[in-house]
């Protein structure tokens, strides 16, 4: 059943009035379930999509390349691909990093990259007005952190300029709308049960399996994730 939260548009009138706007939106693409559905959503209403995803290692992992190839052919349109603020606070926060790196990191300065100002350049790149829509596929269904940002929040969030257009679909709605669509899943779900999102065990070890040569690539930039395999290695043994 659809989730309601009262005060809140349903996505049918989210996209309606989007569709309204006679606008472009920008899309938060995670190449997830969720944004999946959300750009099937967008498109279906006649809706104007510029999508763009943030990698968290430098030059993309090949299978999110694979990825990313299959969603731009089968939506019709280049994604262009940023950097996520994660990857800039695990540098400067030297995780995963041996001490002689630290120095080095140190010296370049890397800057405090924020959602806001990836938002804010990528709207720029698309020649878009600064309060074009970021939408994403973000589900109220998803978490009670999520019902509570969207029941405090709202589906549409003007401060931050981010909307929700799919927020009351359930998990079941989201893969009907998918699966309706003719869309596949990427090989993440296969491996990791979910997209890739981090460089804890649950990512890394299946992709240590899976595709060695990304995990060597995850180790230029992170020499010591090793350590985290090891660590889930041994409280698997109870050590």
């Amino acid at each position: 059943m659809t989730t309601t939260i009262e005060g809140q548009p349903t996505s049918v009138e989210v996209l309606a009035r989007l569709r309204a706007e006679a606008r472009p939106v920008v899309l938060a693409f995670s190449r997830g379930k969720d944004s999946i559905a959300a750009w099937v959503a967008l498109r279906d209403a006649g809706i104007d999509v510029r999508p763009f995803y943030l990698y968290s290692i430098p030059g993309l992992m090949a299978f999110e390349r694979a990825s990313l190839d299959y969603f731009a052919e089968t939506f019709g349109c280049p994604i262009p691909v940023y950097p996520h603020p994660g990857l800039y606070r695990q540098l400067r926060n030297n995780v995963f990093q041996p001490p002689d790196r630290w120095r080095p990191i140190a010296a370049a300065g890397l800057p405090n990259l924020t959602h806001e100002l990836v938002n804010a350049g990528v709207r720029a790149d698309y020649h878009l007005d600064p309060d074009a829509w970021v939408c994403d596929g973000v589900r109220a269904a998803d978490s009670l952190v999520r019902r509570a940002a969207i029941s405090r929040h709202g589906a549409f969030r003007p401060t931050t300029g981010k909307c929700s257009p799919i927020w009351d679909h359930t998990k079941a709605e989201t893969m009907a709308l998918i699966a309706g669509a003719g869309i596949d899943l990427p090989v993440d779900y296969a491996w990791f049960g979910r997209s890739f999102d981090g460089l804890d065990h649950r990512f890394l070890g299946p992709l240590a399996q899976h595709a060695p040569d990304d995990y060597a690539r995850v180790l230029d930039w992170f020499p010591m994730a090793d350590a985290e395999l090891f660590r889930a290695e041994m409280i698997s043994h109870g050590a």
